[in-house]
């Protein structure tokens, strides 16, 4: 069942399944709290209150926000989390993996770890050996002219190379749910704002987590010419010690989509230790 938390600027849509400690799970841009719908069952399964929640501009969640920044999105996860009574672990894909970043940094009485899937964290740079890479040249093309258009079209082509070899099951109905959200008044254009948004945002806070943190990458994934190199710098960035890399061999942009299971198996350790009823 959905639930609307009302923060300021709009409403955010999310749902709560299971009971135990909390975990909240934020999607990447042009796709909503669907893209869990692998996990949290499995989850729920494992004894854990899994709140999944669709980003300001997405899902069920309003229109018409002022910005869509990282920060931005971590406000409203702090918000989720004080109106359910935290403490969580946030777990966060994407643009959601540097907001995720963020609420850790800010709201350290909230927060008891991070997890980061495929995350834009840290500020990017293009190098010519990067461009050399062919899956990352074709993605980083077909996401750009996704932006630039606004064109749902591109979206789907830049989802098919995030999503290398194997589909999930349901694809056809991922694309069609994704391509319906997309074509409503708004949301393409809610979309194109938070890819304008830069990451420094959150880079300028990895120092200041003071939380454990598992920072998840796929292998395959068209985003970086080298996910595990860009893994490794989040590690870096970070206090030493407090976080890890996990890469799941095989996977493109969303590894708890295509992957769940792998995904689920990195998670649940990581659960178990750091969270708390």
């Amino acid at each position: 069942m959905t639930e609307f938390l009302t923060v300021d600027g709009g409403t955010i849509a999310y749902e709560v399944a299971g009971s135990g400690p909390l975990v909240v799970l934020a999607h990447g841009m042009g796709d909503s709290r669907a893209s869990y719908r692998f996990v949290v069952p499995q989850l729920v399964s494992a004894g854990y209150r899994v709140a999944a929640v669709d980003l300001r501009g997405c899902g069920e969640s309003s229109l018409g926000w002022p910005t869509y920044t990282r920060a931005d999105i971590a406000g409203d996860l702090i918000a989720l989390v004080r109106h359910l009574g935290g403490q969580a672990v946030l777990v966060g894909h994407s643009i959601s993996g540097g907001a995720v970043t963020i609420a850790a940094a800010q709201a350290p009485e909230l927060i008891e770890g991070i997890v980061e899937l495929g995350p834009f964290t840290r500020k990017q740079s293009i190098s010519l050996g990067d461009l050399r890479v062919k899956r990352y040249r074709t993605g980083m093309t077909r996401l750009l002219m996704a932006g630039i258009l606004g064109s749902v079209t591109w979206w789907r082509r830049y989802l098919d190379v995030a999503f290398p070899g194997r589909k999930p099951a349901d694809w056809a109905d991922q694309l069609r749910r994704i391509e319906t959200k997309l074509s409503e008044p708004g949301r393409m254009k809610a979309m194109q704002r938070m890819g304008q948004s830069a990451p420094v945002d959150a880079g300028v806070q990895l120092g200041n987590v003071r939380c454990p943190a598992l920072i998840v990458e796929g292998s395959l994934d068209p985003d970086w010419a080298d996910p595990r190199a860009e893994g490794e710098a989040i590690v870096a960035a970070m206090p030493p010690g407090l976080a890890e890399l996990k890469v799941i061999e095989g996977a493109g942009h969303y590894p708890h989509t295509q992957f769940p299971d792998e995904t689920r198996a990195l998670l649940l350790p990581f659960l178990t230790a750091y969270a708390r009823a």
